[in-house]
């Protein structure tokens, strides 16, 4: 890895102060504290609070969202969230009301969680039974979002749960934290085998958030590098140029979804890293997230969104300029390689993800292909940061580039055969071997700049073929 893209993670992998380890493999996970236990710990809601008693921007959106009866997407989240705020018991009983005939587990754990005053008992006994049942119907399902829900209800039932199941939440907590997490998830991630979709960051931070807040446990522990480079890989992941809705402006992630932007998932991403931030307000990489975050023309403002905006965002959390960035994200262990030409809206950016290759320029993406016509051999891509070599219809054996840098930046050869060795050849340089990542991306870093320079590949060999 390259000095350009090392900068920022050096940075992003200080520890944060303050948290506990990772729990041990045979430790039970216990949960502490009264309700809420979820999202809203002291210190956040007394922030919450006080934007509501100063009419901060974001209180005004929720509020008048909510006060003008506006149908909102997640009723239960949304009302629940209001009560606890705003102390309405009105909006405390409609959360109620809603989850009591509801389907969807983590928003009825929320309303269970955040609107104990308004339950009578035999309300609670009821709402205790049906996340109780709800859990169990959907413990087959190891998606993020899936365990993430059925971890909420845990939470929110541990010590409380029904007669008829009354270890429910902790075996599904054990379950969640050392069969998935630990045994399944984690050990992926750190071996970049696995990669948190954009579709299921949000999860994944309500996910940390819940165990953090209740059970003291910080699971980003098990994957450290992953986890410091999280924030910084979705930052760079997002198309430079925003999009415009009537809400405000708002900007799309680079994903394998096609057809028209999908107004929903970019909610959840800003959700995401507003998320992020309240995580972990020290790192410096969550400090140049908040920068990114703190511009009024990106809040959420739509029903959907403006709960989660009012809920994380903290505007008077210091950030730090995100073109303090490095140009450059490479990440050899996943193979994931975005490049901008600068942080401004009409940037150029190139992205290389789960399998897909883009090209962003003049507001359109195109989706490249490295071993098809234009994009051959002897055709880099030559952007500012760096310059991007295509490894054209042979190039998972052999391939020769020659380009010109203006600068130091680093090459990247793409379309190689994933993990394969190749001799690596630059005019003037000594030979040398070097191994494609699991994207059958090579870095090079030492290609002569301020005049015309040779690149060639020859793959090597295995010695059983």
């Amino acid at each position: 890895m390259g000095p350009v893209v090392l900068g920022i993670l050096i940075l992003a992998l200080a520890p944060a102060a303050g948290w506990a380890q990772g729990p041990g493999a045979a430790d039970p996970v216990v949960v502490s504290g009264d309700h809420p236990r979820l999202f809203l710990r002291a210190g956040r809601l007394r922030l919450l609070r006080r934007e509501r008693e100063r009419h901060s921007m974001r209180w005004q959106q929720f509020e008048a969202l909510i006060s003008g009866n506006a149908p909102m997407p997640e009723p239960g989240f949304a009302q629940a969230l209001y009560y606890q705020v705003s102390g309405a018991r009105a909006a405390g009983r409609r959360a109620v009301e809603w989850a009591l005939s509801a389907s969807d587990l983590r928003q009825m754990a929320l309303v269970y969680d955040w609107c104990q005053d308004v339950l009578t008992a035999a309300e609670r006994d009821q709402l205790a039974s049906h996340i109780a049942r709800r859990t169990s119907e959907t413990g087959a399902l190891e998606s993020i979002p899936g365990v993430r829900s059925r971890v909420l209800a845990a939470v929110a039932l541990f010590d409380e749960a029904p007669a008829a199941a009354p270890d429910l939440p902790r075996k599904e907590l054990d379950r969640a934290v050392h069969s998935w997490w630990e045994g399944k998830l984690a050990p992926a991630l750190a071996a970049g085998t696995a990669v948190v979709p954009r579709e299921d960051a949000y999860a994944m931070m309500e996910l940390l958030h819940a165990l953090a807040d209740s059970a003291r446990l910080d699971l980003r522990e098990s994957a450290p590098a992953y986890f410091a480079a999280f924030p910084i890989e979705h930052l760079m992941s997002y198309y430079p140029a925003p999009y415009h809705v009537a809400e405000g402006d708002i900007y799309l992630g680079a994903t394998h979804r096609t057809g028209g932007p999908d107004l929903d998932s970019a909610a959840f991403s800003r959700a995401a890293e507003l998320a992020m931030v309240a995580f972990d307000v020290n790192a410096p990489s969550t400090q140049v997230l908040q920068g990114w975050l703190m511009h009024d023309r990106f809040q959420l403002r739509t029903p959907l969104g403006a709960p989660y905006e009012f809920l994380w965002a903290n505007p008077y959390q210091p950030g730090l300029s995100y073109y303090q960035v490095p140009l450059v994200y490479y990440s050899p262990l996943s193979g994931r390689l975005y490049v901008r030409s600068s942080w401004e809206d009409d940037a150029e950016w190139f992205g290389l993800f789960d399998g897909a290759i883009e090209w962003f320029r003049d507001g359109r993406v195109t989706t490249l292909n490295p071993h098809d016509a234009p994009h051959a051999a002897a055709e880099p891509l030559l952007l500012d940061a760096a310059a991007i070599c295509f490894a054209g219809p042979d190039g998972r054996e052999r391939g020769q580039w020659r380009l010109t840098l203006e600068d130091a930046q680093p090459v990247f050869v793409v379309g190689l055969e994933p993990r394969r060795a190749y001799l690596v050849e630059v005019d003037d340089e000594e030979i040398y071997e070097a191994a494609a990542d699991p994207a059958g991306t090579l870095q090079i870093d030492d290609v002569p700049h301020g005049r015309a320079a040779g690149i060639r590949l020859h793959a090597i060999i295995p010695a059983h073929r």
